[in-house]
């Protein structure tokens, strides 16, 4: 028999059962495993504690078995909606986390940028890709993005979520859509406009302003098949962690 160990998984928090705040699952309730460690460093990031090196003595490597009992216990062992998220949490190894979590009637989550492809996509009940826009001072290699495409083998629901701060962005989300006109769009406003400090403090006044910006820009172009959304919790809790 081969024993088969556990690599261990860098998470940064694990929260919830809150509500899923963007996207296609707004408003669904979730728990949250927030991994550590990002590929990217997007000039607006409103996650730095997952992603910024200098907040890595907060992350912890835990097992599959210790992440899955902290979901179990703050689920009450009901299944809900397992939200993976980062940083980039294709950068780790959650394909047997999925597995367990399936066996006991859970369902689970990603949002990636697409930059890592793995396997275990096609093990997913949702892939979120949110390749980032020019604003983000990261470039989108294509390739890449659809090798992740290419790992999900249609098998999870695939959706686009993509961050819209101006015309360019907005130019940028009409590219990627038409790249991949079988995915449904989901676009929402930019957050944390850099080089604002990164904190709990949002620009809310700003945050309204360009959804009110987009809403229109989407309307009188006639992108019908879009849906405009805000971030319902940042909303809610500005950038407070672990809601």
């Amino acid at each position: 028999m081969t024993c088969v160990l556990d690599p261990g998984i860098r998470v940064s928090e694990i929260f919830g059962p809150t509500i899923q705040g963007e996207g296609m699952l707004i408003g669904l309730p979730t728990v949250f495993v927030r991994t550590g460690g990002c590929d990217y460093r997007c000039s607006w990031c409103d996650s730095l504690h997952a992603v910024d090196n200098r907040f890595r003595h907060e992350w912890k490597t835990m097992s599959t078995d210790a992440i899955w009992q902290e979901v179990n216990l703050l689920s009450g062992g009901r299944p809900v909606m397992v939200s993976l998220s980062g940083g980039n949490p294709a950068i780790q190894p959650l394909g047997a986390l999925i597995e367990r979590g399936h066996r006991e009637g859970y369902r689970f989550a990603l949002e990636t940028q697409g930059s890592v492809a793995r396997d275990w996509f096609a093990e997913l009940d949702v892939l979120v890709l949110s390749p980032k826009p020019p604003s983000s001072e990261m470039t989108t290699d294509w390739t890449a993005f659809e090798a992740c495409v290419e790992a999900a083998r249609d098998k999870p629901q695939i959706v686009l979520k993509l961050v819209v701060f101006d015309e360019t962005d907005y130019g940028y989300a009409k590219d990627a859509a038409a790249r991949y006109p079988q995915l449904p769009v989901y676009l929402q406003p930019g957050n944390h406009t850099p080089p604002r400090p990164y904190g709990e403090e949002v620009d809310m006044d700003g945050i309204m302003k360009r959804m009110e910006w987009l809403i229109e820009t989407v309307t009188c172009d006639r992108w019908f098949d879009a849906r405009v959304l805000p971030q319902l919790h940042v909303l809610l809790w500005g950038n407070k962690r672990g809601v």
